[in-house]
């Protein structure tokens, strides 16, 4: 009894990428000339400049300490 369900569990994880992604998404409507682009057109290309360069500093600040602490020993 306990391999069956443990069969039924792994067989149900395996079909649910399946399952979810079998719909296709729905239709927005409207006319596309008319109306705002989903997501009301805000900007992202600065926000994405920021972000890349605060996981820049964070890298580099995380190298710096493992340096130190490596000179340290």
């Amino acid at each position: 009894m306990k391999k069956l369900k443990s069969t039924i569990i792994v067989l149900a994880l395996l079909a649910l990428p399946f399952v979810t992604l079998a719909s296709d998404p729905p239709d927005p409507g409207g006319n596309p000339q008319s109306e705002p682009p989903l997501g009301g057109g805000a900007p992202i290309g600065r926000g994405l400049f920021v972000l890349l360069g605060l996981g820049a500093i964070y890298g580099a600040r995380k190298v710096y300490i493992m340096k130190k602490e490596d000179l340290e020993k």
